[in-house]
């Protein structure tokens, strides 16, 4: 078994009790991953899996999983399925597009770390947060149909003849 397919099965049993344990445990393990990697955004970690989950001191499992989440922030992405333990990676991040998926993952825990004061000022953040607003807005770019318009149907019948009537 490979260690992402690990991580899937952990991850199979959300309803039990020991699950919630597990994942604020999780939680605390990767916050302390993101303050180590914001703290000094000049080094930049690579290596085998192995090892780099030993540097975040998370189980190879474990490191699996934050890959996962990471993996859409990198510049370039990952094959996280097929990661083994002596799998090279290097972790090139793009920290804006970090920030970004950390509101989109609502994951306040980390886009709210004071450690971003240093990575992106907070006028920059601000922009951030005001694009990722922006993506999940619905904007109805359809042209307004008038009653006596075809109806976009395709019957040939006038709008309120034919499916403007349901409206009625």
């Amino acid at each position: 078994m490979g260690i992402y397919e690990g991580w899937q099965a952990m991850m199979q049993d959300t309803e039990s009790p020991e699950f919630r344990t597990f994942w604020n445990n999780y939680i605390s393990t990767e916050k302390a991953a993101y303050i180590k990697i914001l703290s000094d955004t000049s080094v930049k970690y690579s290596g085998k899996a192995s090892e780099l989950a030993s540097v975040f001191n998370m189980s190879e499992t474990i490191f699996a999983g934050f890959l996962d989440g990471i993996n859409t922030s990198l510049v370039t992405s990952i094959d996280v399925e097929s990661v083994e333990p002596d799998t090279e990676i290097v972790l090139d991040i793009d920290f804006e597009k970090l920030y970004f998926n950390m509101h989109e993952a609502k994951a306040d825990w980390l886009y709210n770390l004071k450690e971003w004061d240093s990575v992106l000022s907070e006028e920059k953040r601000k922009a951030i947060v005001k694009e990722f607003r922006l993506s999940k807005q619905f904007i109805n770019n359809s042209p307004k149909v008038g009653p006596n318009d075809p109806c976009p149907c395709g019957s040939g019948k006038k709008y309120k003849k034919c499916c403007g009537r349901l409206a009625d």
